[in-house]
């Protein structure tokens, strides 16, 4: 996975996925069929000053581990895959925010961070 935003891939096997976190932007490009929260996990791991973690502070080390339970990995989809989670179809519906753990990166996307979850807490 790269994070540059200079640079692109033109692997077939690479999607790029703007993701938005605070005034700032940064272009992943993630290989298809990765799910969301992986790649933003993995790009946080990478380079510590991107600071991509989908999770609040409360919930960086205490969540189910991707598997869709424990909904605090949201993330505002602005473009991109349709909903296919059971979770993820009601937050469409009703504007909350999708689980990036259930969110298959298959096609060009681009995603917002929370900055604020009510339950959670900050990012910070």
């Amino acid at each position: 996975m790269r994070s540059d935003d200079d640079e692109t891939d033109n692997s077939p096997s690479s999607v790029p996925v703007r993701v938005r976190h605070g005034d700032d932007e940064v272009t992943l490009h993630v290989e298809h069929g990765a799910r969301l929260r992986d790649a933003l996990l993995a790009a946080d791991r990478d380079d510590a000053d991107l600071d991509l973690s989908p999770y609040a502070t409360a919930t960086e080390r205490i969540n189910c581990g991707g598997r869709g339970l424990c909904a605090t990995c949201g993330v505002r989809v602005i473009d991109g895959p349709e909903a296919s989670h059971w979770h993820d179809r009601l937050a469409e519906r009703f504007g909350y925010a999708r689980l990036s753990c259930q969110i298959v990166v298959s096609e060009p996307m681009t995603v917002e961070l929370l900055t604020e979850k009510r339950v959670w807490g900050g990012r910070e």
